[in-house]
């Protein structure tokens, strides 16, 4: 017996439905209803695809990231002693991520603020966090920024920020070679690559005197095609914390400028070097002081301590404001299809605190006391290493700065101390100043002064 509240299809629907079949599959109305069964019923084949192999059953294990691979290896070793001086990222005294007070301060007014929203951002980003970032780079009294001759969007972090600079000059820019220093951090050369650009060296660190090599750098520079693009670090240079001086910068913008090489500015430490957010942004100021172009790339993850939020911006100084206009409507353009637009809270936060002189003046202090500990740190291992009577010249730690130090270890002393001293860090030798505290400076001293006396 029927359910007298079930309703049937009318004939006209019956013949709607017929004349869909026909379109979807191309048969008659007839063979389609023929075929109905058939195509419900199971393929003989279907339950092999569950014992074929994998589609990507031939791709290979891909190798650790050589930076985020130690800190994998460091939380897999389960020896009490072990030190991670791999990762990039602060650490507290008793070795523990820190959250800034003020950072606390600025998400608790968003989170208490009843009509923010969690809209769509523009491609651009959020507003405040561009004209904010663009001042705290180049100065709030840059004529730049006055005669509106930059172009600033909001990107992900500085490596987002890189990606979309390199995009942009690879599509836009008539000369596609960047040249990037010896050593530099891990990532750019993939970063310029992927993004379209020929990745070239210049001479950067001398081993021997664990410095700079400016003769290398100036050479390097000097056989540069005219036109290319130049990756400079604004400030604490990663990884080996050696920076030129302020008369070395002025000697590389005139030569830059001579030969119309392009800078691009990775900012990634501004105020975390020195403890000083204009100090740290003095190499990017005089190159915008003298009217020409360049690029920079912003980080908030180190001074703000905002790693996880991703937040950065991408700055182009221009001509006129003019040009200003139409690269940034091409930066648009790039972003899109990337990522489409960049998240709201990171970069929130940031223009809370930068547009809020008591927060501002609260976070330099906070960013000062960061920066000292660092320094700190320095310190007092080129102490431990003095009275342990360690081989060697060790004043570079303390003339070396930022987050990192280029030890001058090698390979397998850096292999040995892993081994023996469950130490952890790059291959390079290179080792996080800001994974130190005051209780692990001896167990570090030791392990390098084992290193150096039975590893050569």
């Amino acid at each position: 017996m029927e359910d007298a509240n079930v309703s049937h299809p009318s004939p006209s629907a019956n013949r709607r439905l017929s004349n869909l079949a026909h379109h979807l599959t191309g048969h008659s109305p007839a063979m389609a209803s023929e075929n109905r069964s058939s195509a419900l019923s199971p393929s003989p084949t279907a339950a092999s695809y569950g014992a074929a192999a994998s589609v990507f059953a031939g791709i290979l294990q891909a190798p650790e990231d050589p930076i985020l691979g130690v800190t994998v290896a460091y939380n897999k070793d389960p020896s009490p002693v072990k030190v991670n001086l791999g990762v990039g990222a602060y650490r507290t005294e008793e070795g523990k991520p820190l959250v800034l007070n003020v950072v606390r301060k600025a998400e608790q007014l968003l989170v208490n603020d009843p009509v923010r929203v969690k809209e769509y951002l523009p491609i651009t980003g959020l507003a405040d966090f561009n004209k904010l970032s663009a001042k705290l780079i180049f100065g709030a009294d840059s004529p730049a920024i006055r005669e509106n001759r930059v172009a600033t969007v909001q990107c992900l972090s500085g490596t987002g920020s890189l990606r979309v600079g390199g995009e942009f000059l690879a599509r836009h820019y008539h000369e596609r070679t960047i040249y990037i220093p010896q050593p530099t951090w891990g990532n750019h050369p993939k970063i310029f690559t992927l993004a379209g650009l020929a990745v070239k060296y210049y001479r950067y660190y001398d081993p021997a005197t664990r410095g700079l090599n400016f003769h290398g750098l100036l050479e390097d520079l000097s056989s540069a095609p005219t036109g290319a693009i130049v990756l400079l670090h604004a400030c604490a240079h990663n990884p080996t914390g050696v920076d030129p001086t302020l008369e070395q910068w002025e000697q590389i913008r005139l030569l830059m400028r001579s030969k119309e090489l392009l800078p691009f500015f990775d900012s990634a430490y501004q105020g975390f070097a020195s403890g000083s957010l204009d100090a740290d942004a003095q190499s990017v100021r005089i190159f915008v002081a003298d009217g020409g172009e360049c690029l920079t790339a912003q980080s908030y993850a180190k001074n703000m301590g905002l790693y996880g939020e991703r937040v950065g911006a991408l700055s182009i100084v221009c001509k006129s404001s003019d040009v200003a206009a139409r690269v940034e409507s091409q930066l648009k353009h790039v972003i899109r299809p990337m990522y489409s637009n960049p998240p709201i809270h990171g970069a929130s936060i940031v223009a809370t605190i930068l547009k809020n002189s008591e927060m501002y003046n609260e976070w330099t202090a906070e960013l000062k006391m960061m920066a000292d500990r660092i320094i700190s740190m320095r310190k007092q291992l080129f102490d431990a290493l003095h009275e342990r009577g360690t081989p060697g010249d060790w004043s570079h730690i303390i003339k070396q700065i930022g987050m990192f130090t280029f030890t001058g270890l090698n390979r397998e002393q850096v292999a040995f101390m892993t081994k023996e001293f469950h130490i952890y860090m790059t291959s390079d030798g290179r080792i996080s100043m800001a994974g130190l505290s005051s209780k692990t400076v001896p167990h570090l001293s030791d392990a390098i002064h084992a290193a150096v006396t039975r590893i050569n």
